[in-house]
């Protein structure tokens, strides 16, 4: 549930969509930008109808540097939460990284994490598999195939066949499974997004037959459709270009101390 408000002063812009709750008051300040990570938290909220509302962090333009964003993510990284509304009645809590936000809302909203201790254990299990699998990997494969200045054959055959093997283990898993860890949950919503773009990372879905029944499975969920037209509403071009590669790609620890 995506609700409007008065524009917000941390960054250039803010997005604004029709009210669709009038009574609902806004819970969640997700700052974010449509990018497989941005994407793993609107599905979550849209999936829950978690009143919330968009504060774009154009990282292409730069905006993960402004001050008042590192207050919340000082690893100048996007998606971060406030939340106005913490479950102990205090001070807003702001939580950075996608896989610890997922926690952090399942835990608030008690969806989409089980209670028991060997169902939860497995979707940790896989969200964490995903925020140091398949994420990193996937994310190389698209430096070395999309971005790079140059083309390394060594580094692109390296990220491409690690991107398939992550495939393949998933695939696998998925043989006697619907979803990830059994049923629909924060481990399915954390990796979805990393199979969107499945053709710039050069695999072929019909390789993995159960890994495909599982992505239409969710691609065709109402709240993922709803969460993907957010993010084209806000940002309609390719986040990398000549002007914002430098800013993406030529990070150094001076960047931080700066």
């Amino acid at each position: 549930m995506l609700v409007a408000t008065a524009p917000a002063r941390h960054y250039r812009c803010f997005y604004q969509s029709p009210i669709t709750n009038h009574s609902a008051a806004i819970m969640i300040d997700l700052h974010y930008w449509p990018t497989p990570n941005g994407h793993k938290i609107t599905i979550f909220l849209e999936e829950t109808a978690t009143p919330y509302r968009i504060l774009p962090v154009n990282i292409g333009a730069g905006d993960q540097f402004q001050p008042a964003f590192l207050k919340i993510s000082p690893n100048n990284r996007m998606p971060a939460i406030v939340d106005e509304a913490p479950a102990d009645g205090g001070a807003p809590v702001s939580v950075f990284e996608s896989g610890a936000i997922l926690v952090y809302l399942a835990e608030k909203t008690g969806q989409f994490l089980p209670k028991d201790l060997r169902g939860r254990v497995d979707v940790l299990q896989w969200l964490f598999w995903q925020m140091g699998g398949l994420g990193p990997m996937a994310g190389q494969n698209h430096h070395f195939t999309q971005y790079a200045p140059e083309k390394l054959p060594y580094a692109i055959d390296r990220y491409v066949n690690e991107t398939s093997r992550l495939y393949a283990v998933l695939d696998k898993s998925l043989t006697d499974r619907e979803f990830v860890a059994g049923d629909y949950s924060i481990a399915d919503m954390a990796s979805y997004p990393w199979i969107v773009p499945y053709e710039r990372q050069k695999q072929d879905l019909d390789d993995y037959p159960n890994l495909k029944r599982w992505f239409e499975a969710i691609r065709g969920r109402p709240a993922v459709v709803r969460a993907y037209e957010k993010g084209k509403a806000i940002n309609t071009k390719p986040t990398v270009d000549e002007k914002s590669r430098s800013i993406l790609f030529g990070q150094t620890a001076s960047t931080v101390r700066r």
